[in-house]
């Protein structure tokens, strides 16, 4: 018998014996169960888990499917996948096994969601919703690809939400130079917000940044790492993909404005981070600024869309904007597209001229 007591403490023991993925025969011993059925329940659980049995709880599954993950995704990405799928998913499968989860259970889940409002009535973003339901089906698929689980009901069930918004919001240049005249009362928020607008960084590519990332001779700066702050500690990690490993070209001015900022930071050396600062400090600047100048209120990352829209505007190429955004291929700068609706308009008008000296 693999469970037995232990006399002397009261406790139960389990005693596994098992075979590994690669063959080898292995033993697994667990101690200090209080109660005879917590340590059987703890044998079948773990030896289902070995034999990729589909029978195993949709919570065991979960357990496995992030220690899969986990080794392969960047720790801010494991930390949201694993967010998600505590609070939005594990809640309401937790107790069914994997394999009797049905198409229905999900589109029943799916309702739920849908009706969920916050303190203000307002129903979760379409985007987001999108980004749940990819959770929930990530882990069937991964069951179904090496687990043995026949179908992955999340797919019959069908999607739910958007894969991106209606809305980008953004500011025209003029809007920006009224939000930054706001910014110049702190030089650390309006340096910042420069970036952000005219380079069009990232947040954690900007915080990031040191003192050697900026070529003020060649006039370039550097983007090669990512700054987080997960539960309380902070990460310097690679940035969001290969592609956004890049440098920029900086415009002459903001040239001029960064070699004033190294000037005022005291003891600026190679390393020293540029912007010492949270992203909710970013945020929190946002709100003064929006409130003191009178723009309308866009987020932080919205500044990123707002120096595409200003590349379009000048003429830039798909291509030419992707290089310097960072975008993985052109086809998420054309997400960007219809920033400039009048561009339609000029481009008919356009026609219409060449139409008529060609006649």
């Amino acid at each position: 018998m693999s469970v037995s007591k232990d006399k002397q403490r009261g406790t139960w023991s389990v005693y596994i014996r098992y075979i590994d993925w690669q063959g080898n025969r292995k033993v697994h011993t667990k101690r200090g169960f209080k109660l005879k059925k917590d340590a059987l329940v703890y044998e079948r659980t773990f030896l289902q888990s070995k034999s990729r049995d589909v029978n195993m709880s949709f919570e065991n599954f979960v357990h496995i499917y992030l220690e899969d993950k986990k080794p392969r995704l960047k720790y801010n990405t494991y930390l949201t996948k694993e967010n998600i799928i505590q609070t939005k998913i594990l809640p309401y499968f937790q107790n069914k096994s994997l394999q009797e989860i049905t198409a229905t259970d999900i589109i029943q889940w799916q309702n739920t969601l849908l009706q969920i409002r916050d303190e203000h009535n307002h129903p979760y973003s379409q985007t987001y919703l999108r980004t749940v339901q990819n959770q929930l089906s990530a882990i069937f698929n991964h069951a179904v690809k090496y687990y043995n689980l026949k179908c992955n009901p999340s797919v019959t069930a069908g999607k739910m939400g958007k894969a991106k918004a209606k809305e980008m919001l953004f500011w025209t240049m003029e809007e920006y130079l009224i939000f930054s005249e706001a910014m110049k009362k702190k030089p650390i928020s309006f340096y910042a917000f420069q970036i952000l607008y005219w380079c069009g960084i990232r947040e954690g590519e900007l915080l990031a940044l040191t003192r050697k990332d900026i070529d003020l001779e060649k006039k370039t700066l550097t983007v090669n790492k990512s700054y987080q702050r997960l539960k309380g500690k902070d990460y310097i990690t690679s940035p969001k993909s290969e592609k956004s490993n890049r440098t920029i070209d900086l415009p002459d001015f903001l040239s001029r404005e960064l070699e004033d900022y190294f000037a005022m930071i005291y003891g600026c050396s190679e390393d020293t981070r540029l912007f010492p600062v949270s992203k909710s400090y970013l945020h929190h600047e946002m709100d003064r600024g929006c409130k003191e100048s009178g723009v309308k209120r866009i987020r932080v990352h919205d500044l990123r869309h707002s120096h595409v829209a200003h590349l379009i505007e000048l003429g830039f190429s798909p291509v030419e904007i992707a290089d310097r955004l960072g975008h993985e291929g052109i086809a998420v700068t054309y997400n960007y597209a219809h920033l400039y609706p009048s561009k339609q308009k000029e481009l008919a008008e356009k026609l219409n001229q060449d139409y008529h000296e060609h006649l």
